[in-house]
């Protein structure tokens, strides 16, 4: 099935540049980027050159030697002779292009030559592998790609676009939405925690409704993940990435503290050993990271500790596969105990923040029990995030409104219905959480 995916509008308004630089579309694996590529170029061009260095490893020697514009459409023409390369309307993706670290420097000289439109991609483009150098600083527009969200998953389900726009405007307005929609919608958002926003996923969900398809796809892809550690990883990161990765299902669904711990990792693991693990897949694209403040004043970054945080994957359905079968079941039935569905629902808001790149935070004050679960930013502005599982208040967010008046507004996303609480704090449902 074809999947509407908000990048191709970002894709469209860098064609309308003027001047526009050579593209990097970056992302984890297996998130939709040459599906995209592929669609956005049919859309918009006459010609589409696809190189794959990955499937077509030869593809490399086009970019052996003399890397003039010139040459390389040459080179380019000799091996796929039925393309036809015009000048302004044709489009060149240069996919996989970790694997060439000469395509990578010619990214430098597609920009100043500027008759061709270029975009490159691949995973695993924030790591060093197999290059000495970055890409071309200066010549080069990046653009990060997820999952689904959750807005995209509804179109999948063929929600219209005209029930979404009138749940935005309540959300605008503050106003209680319907029953029978509420009730939908926190369907719609069980279902979504358990089917995530891997497009394999999505497509084979909506097609057979069938989810034990979708757990035995989301478990495939978790183990291409894990290849892709060994692969890419350094040798004394190998294994232990892997096991990072792996502990946030028990660090984030099995216990009520979500602080990264090493010793969850192995039984006496210390930040020494691990902490360049963590900053491995974080720059792998394979997880975000929520740092712990000291302060809740702007700017939250002055403030952070880079030594407490949260890990979260960047996408949910692959937490959630980390677990048995049984507890997509429990999510969808709703008879998750309240202890889990927390942890759950804070999974779906850095699910909700990772994939709108807010910046991630949270404060937590052992000696005064007060403890804010998210905060992020925009504008100048600091925006609190509170995430209950029931009708419970919120004690810390009043407490943090109560004694900052320079703060705006927060929220609070729970299962309940719209309502406009004391202290500047707005209760909104889960789903909600989309609009931010």
């Amino acid at each position: 099935m074809i999947l509407n995916r908000k990048i191709f509008y970002q894709l469209e308004n860098w064609k309308q540049k003027n001047n526009r630089k050579s593209l990097v579309l970056q992302g984890a694996r297996q998130v939709g980027k040459t599906y995209a590529l592929r669609e956005f170029g049919r859309r918009n061009y006459e010609e589409v050159l696809e190189i794959n260095f990955k499937k077509t490893p030869s593809d490399a020697e086009i970019f052996n030697g003399n890397l003039n514009v010139d040459t390389l459409i040459t080179a380019m023409q000799f091996r796929y002779p039925e393309k036809k390369m015009i000048p302004g309307k044709t489009l060149i993706v240069l996919d996989e292009i970790q694997e060439c670290e000469e395509a990578i420097t010619s990214l430098k000289f597609w920009t100043e030559d500027g008759r061709f439109d270029v975009v490159a991609s691949g995973s695993m483009l924030g790591i060093d592998y197999k290059r000495a150098s970055s890409y071309p600083v200066g010549y080069v527009e990046y653009l990060q790609m997820y999952g689904l969200d959750f807005e995209e998953y509804l179109w999948a389900r063929g929600i219209k676009e005209e029930m979404i726009e009138n749940l935005r405007q309540m959300f605008l307005k503050k106003e209680i939405v319907p029953t029978a929609i509420h009730t939908r919608m926190m369907e719609l958002l069980r279902e979504f925690i358990s089917i995530g926003g891997m497009p394999e996923v999505v497509s084979a969900f909506v097609e057979s409704m069938d989810y034990r398809l979708a757990d035995k796809i989301q478990r495939e892809l978790l183990t291409g993940y894990q290849y892709d550690i060994a692969h890419y990883a350094v040798a004394e990161e190998k294994v232990k990435a892997e096991k990072c990765y792996l502990s946030l299902g028990k660090q984030l669904l099995d216990k009520e503290n979500h602080k990264f711990q090493y010793k969850e990792v192995e039984s006496g693991g210390r930040a020494y050993k691990y902490y360049s693990s963590i900053d491995w897949l974080l720059k792998a694209d394979l997880i975000g990271l929520c740092k712990a403040v000291s302060d809740i004043k702007y700017d939250l970054s002055d403030y952070a500790r880079d030594d407490i945080f949260r890990a979260y994957t960047t996408d949910l359905s692959l937490l959630i596969s980390m677990r048995e079968f049984g507890l997509k079941q429990h999510i969808v039935e709703n008879t998750i105990l309240d202890n889990t569905k927390g942890g759950i629902y804070e999974c779906l808001l850095a699910d909700f923040l990772i994939k709108k790149e807010f910046p991630m935070y949270y404060y937590k004050n052992d000696t005064t029990k007060k403890e804010i679960d998210f905060i992020t930013q925009k504008d100048g502005a600091i925006i609190p995030i509170e995430v209950k599982s029931g009708k419970k208040k919120a004690s810390s967010l009043n407490w943090l409104m109560n004694n900052n008046s320079s703060i705006p507004i927060a929220y609070k996303f729970m299962d309940g219905n719209v309502g406009m609480g004391e202290n500047r704090i707005i209760t909104m449902p889960l789903y909600m959480a989309m609009f931010l």
